[in-house]
């Protein structure tokens, strides 16, 4: 009922930038905490950083510094500002959203979408 569509993944060089977005829709209300998440070949999915409703941030020590999220309850969207890129930061990227109020006013949880890759290489 609730899609996420990323966009904004791409090949960069090392010290590069780029900009990442995740647009939910559906029958939304409201949203409550989104953020991003990464995953690495033969590697765990890591929590990369969140955002509540209210504009709390947090982030994973290896980004804190360069990266930095926001986003436009307005949009229903996410972004992701990723600076000083390293090749450490490989992966795909994926959006999520803990929990949605939909225009049913009824709650639905843990919607995810199906990932960005981002690649940095020289």
């Amino acid at each position: 009922q609730v899609q996420l569509v990323e966009s904004g993944g791409g090949l960069v060089q090392p010290g590069g930038s780029l900009r990442l977005s995740c647009a939910a829709s559906g029958r939304i209300f409201s949203i409550n905490a989104m953020g991003w998440y990464r995953q690495a070949p033969g590697k765990q999915r890591e929590l990369v950083a969140t955002i509540t409703s209210g504009g709390r941030t947090n982030y994973a020590d290896s980004v804190k510094g360069r990266f930095t999220i926001s986003r436009d309850n307005a949009k229903n969207t996410v972004y992701l500002q990723m600076n000083s890129l390293k090749p450490e930061d490989t992966a795909v990227y994926y959006c999520n959203v803990d929990r949605v109020l939909t225009t049913s006013r009824r709650y639905e949880y843990d919607y995810w979408g199906q990932g960005t890759q981002v690649t940095v290489s020289s």
